[in-house]
């Protein structure tokens, strides 16, 4: 099995808010005390942070649900509650986060300790002495925490390399990787010999450096699922620069211009905007027969094909196996990429905003009604449950706080309208009450 991982889907919770206490002074010389119950701790957050000691996703293939902790109880003499540890998730860096509902991006973390809260945790209920007024100076209610933001999210590990090798299988991808760096990747006489994308860092004789990812070569169809299909070609997104490595001996009875024109339409047909990328042609294998006739016939072909105003890509005769012609396009690529500047990955219309709406949009109902089979009535809604949550129904004045908000929210009035009467059942997730008229 391939210890390299690059998607994965995980769950996460933050903690809940620690509950408020019902709590009241008694001292004495202290008449007429009063409430002294404090507020629960804030519950703890889920957060990411990239680590620069990993690789792949594979932490996630067997623990993919995070929880936080929940914040402490709010204790006597009006004492708050510790609020609860964050809960730190380590992530590769080039780690991008989406929403696994909306498919809405969270976040890219591509910089080392970069931190991404992914789940805000719950804020402690408050304490009865939260709640004392003129009126009622010994209240008996408090609230139960908040709960924690809870979601379900999909990471993608799309690797930090500033140049991307992509071809054919078997036109010499890896080989090049292996003796331009320091990196061993899997080479063999049959296709798909690289199945997970390799990553080496290239010095050159000037004293420049950037890093180069070898990629599963792709075929014609790829786009659709053919061989490996384009399931790594995510990590080409982040380069620079990419190297198209094409076998000009033609030793597989293949065009070596048809090659050029296929892998260029399967990295189209993933992501248009990969076509914004500078490329290098590497022709290779040039120490095989045939090599040079057919290297000048693919110049032919592609001059015939480019526009007079256009720029024809650089072009690089290069052998693996003999180490000839490299030298060239290491300097070639390291001035392409001091002059290429970062591709934007992802716009406004990716990101998941949470950005305050000062429109006149109708505002969310703050509850629904709908009736089960059993002919009980059943109140839904984010506002309502929420509210529900966070009531103490051990308290009776909280139970009767409960009932107040509800009837202001204008719940009795709705059920009356849909046909409720005196004695229904009405439940809120598991709980039952019977409706009063």
């Amino acid at each position: 099995m391939s210890m390299f991982l690059d998607t994965a889907k995980i769950k996460v919770k933050a903690g809940k808010g620690g509950d408020g206490m019902v709590a009241f002074r008694r001292e004495k010389y202290v008449p007429n005390g009063g409430p002294w119950g404090g507020d629960g701790g804030r519950g703890g957050n889920v957060i990411f942070k990239v680590n620069e000691g990993l690789r792949t996703l594979m932490d996630f293939r067997y623990n993919r649900h995070f929880k936080a902790q929940a914040g402490e109880k709010g204790m006597n003499k009006g004492m708050h509650g510790r609020g609860a540890e964050d809960l730190y998730v380590a992530v590769p860096p080039g780690t991008t986060v989406r929403d696994l509902e909306s498919g809405k991006v969270l976040a890219d973390l591509i910089e080392q300790d970069q931190e991404f809260i992914v789940a805000k945790g719950g804020r402690g209920g408050r304490g009865n002495i939260r709640f004392a007024t003129p009126r009622n100076p010994a209240p008996e209610i408090s609230e139960n925490g908040e709960p924690g933001q809870e979601r379900e999210l999909l990471l993608e590990l799309k690797i930090l390399a500033d140049v991307g090798l992509v071809g054919f299988p078997s036109v010499g991808k890896s080989t090049l990787l292996s003796v331009i760096t320091a990196a061993k990747p899997k080479i063999g006489a049959y296709h798909f010999t690289t199945i997970v994308p390799n990553l080496g860092m290239v010095q050159t004789p000037s004293g420049d450096s950037y890093a180069v990812a070898d990629l599963p070569g792709l075929i014609e169809g790829a786009s659709q699922g053919v061989g490996l299909g384009t399931q790594f070609l995510r990590h080409i997104e982040r380069t620079r620069v990419i190297w198209h490595v094409i076998d000009m001996s033609a030793s597989e009875g293949r065009d070596p211009y048809e090659d050029y024109l296929a892998i260029n339409k399967e990295l189209e047909s993933y992501n248009l905007r990969l076509m914004e990328r500078p490329q290098i042609i590497l022709a290779n294998k040039m120490d095989m027969p045939d090599s040079e006739e057919n290297l000048a016939t693919f110049k032919k072909k592609l001059a015939a094909n480019y526009d007079e105003f256009d720029e024809l890509p650089m072009i690089f005769p290069v052998s693996g196996i003999s180490k000839k012609g490299l030298g060239p396009v290491l300097d070639a690529s390291a001035d392409l990429l001091a002059k290429t500047p970062e591709f934007l990955l992802y716009d406004s219309n990716d990101m998941y905003q949470e950005e305050a709406y000062y429109g006149f949009d109708q505002e969310e109902a703050a509850f629904e009604i709908s009736r089960d089979d059993d002919a009980t009535w059943i109140l839904s809604g984010a506002k309502l449950e929420k509210l529900f949550t966070m009531t103490n129904f051990d308290r009776d004045e909280a139970v009767m706080k409960f009932a107040r908000q509800l009837r202001g929210m204008g719940v009795d009035e709705a059920l009356r309208e849909r046909g409720a009467r005196d004695g229904d059942l009405v439940r809120i997730g598991n709980f039952e009450f019977e409706f009063v008229d």
